[in-house]
């Protein structure tokens, strides 16, 4: 298992571990929801197993219309240690064609967003997209931590992020890009 690599970005800390989401003692964790909001496998799965079925009747009774791709919305934490759920929808992968990019960094800006509305001074977020959406995990990778890092500089908050990846291989493309991008910041 990878040690967690921690950056500091403005007054913030930006931490990438190798782990478990379900089992964080934040705030907030971010789920990697479909459109649909009607659970699935992968993040979206474990998180709804480990919270219970409150997620989802919250879900449904609040958003009966789903998510849009690229943005996001927020639900109690069920059983999980995080007070609050942040559905976001990141985009399947059609090669980079149909606005990818940009659809994943609102999903990352609108999770940050809602986690400041809603006071949480932390948030772990799972590697949107890059599982089954197919996501390219390098690609993947400079949209987070890139998103991430203006994010934190602009509005100094939320007080720390944990991006909170399954397996090693995720957890190494993740810190070679954050080491690149966030040169200097690296504790």
């Amino acid at each position: 298992m990878g040690e967690p690599a921690e950056y500091r970005v403005g007054s913030c800390q930006l931490s990438i571990v190798e782990g478990d989401i379900t089992e964080q003692s934040v705030d907030a964790v971010v789920n990697a929801a479909n459109r649909h909001l009607a659970g699935g496998g992968g993040v979206d799965g474990a998180i709804h197993r480990a919270g219970g079925p409150a997620i989802m009747e919250e879900t449904r009774r609040r958003y009966p219309d789903g998510c849009p791709t690229g943005q996001a919305v927020i639900s109690g934490g069920g059983n999980l240690p995080a007070r609050h759920v942040i559905h976001a929808v990141g985009p399947i992968w059609a090669g980079g064609v149909k606005g990818e990019r940009e659809l994943l960094a609102s999903a990352y800006r609108r999770s940050l967003e809602l986690a400041v509305e809603h006071e949480c001074r932390s948030v772990a977020f799972p590697a949107l997209s890059a599982g089954a959406y197919g996501y390219p995990a390098e690609r993947a990778a400079e949209v987070a931590i890139g998103e991430i890092a203006d994010f934190l500089r602009t509005h100094g908050k939320p007080q720390e992020v944990r991006l909170v990846l399954f397996g090693q291989p995720m957890w190494s493309v993740f810190v070679g890009v954050a080491d690149r991008l966030l040169r200097g910041e690296r504790q």
